[in-house]
């Protein structure tokens, strides 16, 4: 009998685990973290690194807090999409309260820990709570400009640990900010094209003008360039101390215009496999370009 309740006690237990990384996201929030970490080398004139391991549990923090809050909002919505049904809320695993008390403590302690970097650092991250929880989510199931609401929220990250490292915000945490916030739209169109069907069922609008045509693919390929040009500028020498060099700029051109390539791939197609190599695409450049950046600061 010992045995059958230990069984039981270890099963329960990996199923609360597997819910508390549901409920935070943690493939999203590891993802921001690191970006958050490339932000604060790229600033750093010396590397602290109690001020990375506060970095990345004060990001993970927000992200999770924002992620939980997002998923308390959006439990009935959950609850009629394919993708999200099995989600601790919406599959009754989870209560609201539990939930709550997760995101608030998380919200509090990300906050806090980003502030004993700098007090700049928890006024980001508060805003990035705020905006995902407060507009993005509600604004959703109102109005396909709920992408360029949620584009400031998501664009903090790699801009915070810039902040992080120097304490300021200037032309340089602004171009970062800028690189993340245009990254976006392709990125999350490309997946509001895939799931297109399901988020109509849900009632909400995560592609512009609301229609999977060859109209949202244009906006796709617009932003995709803006994020190029956005990307190559410091090689201009126009952004202050973050500067890359010009065999940089090259490859970050050609990876920007990978996603170029299956943007027009999907013009011409309009099916989801290429929408879903968009997507993949989208994803590889924001976590390589930033790399990039880093291995070019310390290699000059």
């Amino acid at each position: 009998m010992s045995t059958v309740s230990t069984i039981q006690e270890k099963s329960s237990l990996k199923t609360l685990f597997t819910d508390f990384k549901q409920l935070t996201k943690v493939g999203l929030s590891v993802s921001v973290v690191f970006t958050s970490i490339t932000g604060y080398l790229l600033g750093a004139t010396e590397i602290d690194f109690t001020t990375i391991v506060l970095l990345a549990i004060g990001g993970y923090f927000m992200v999770g807090a924002s992620n939980a809050f997002n998923q308390v909002i959006e439990k009935d919505i959950d609850a009629v999409m394919q993708r999200t049904k099995n989600r601790p809320l919406p599959a009754g695993r989870m209560s609201v309260t539990t939930a709550m008390v997760i995101a608030s403590f998380f919200t509090i302690a990300g906050i806090a820990i980003l502030y004993a970097i700098h007090p700049k650092c928890a006024l980001f991250g508060a805003v990035s709570i705020f905006l995902y929880t407060s507009a993005y989510t509600p604004l959703k199931a109102v109005t396909p400009l709920a992408v360029f609401v949620g584009a400031i929220p998501g664009a903090i990250p790699f801009m915070l640990g810039w902040v992080a490292a120097t304490g300021t915000f200037g032309i340089e945490a602004g171009f970062l900010f800028m690189i993340q916030f245009f990254w976006q739209f392709p990125h999350f169109w490309a997946i509001g094209w895939l799931q297109f069907e399901e988020y109509n069922k849900a009632g909400l609008h995560m592609l512009p003008m609301d229609k999977k045509d060859r109209g949202a693919i244009v906006q796709i390929i617009f932003y995709t360039c803006v994020m190029i040009l956005m990307s190559i500028a410091p090689v201009l020498e126009v952004t202050g101390s973050f500067y890359i060099h010009p065999i940089t700029a090259v490859i970050i051109l050609a990876l920007g215009g990978l996603m170029l390539y299956y943007a027009f791939v999907l013009y011409k197609s309009q099916q989801n496999t290429d929408a879903r190599k968009l997507m993949l695409a989208s994803v590889f450049y924001i976590t390589v370009v930033p790399i990039i950046y880093v291995v070019d600061k310390f290699l000059h």
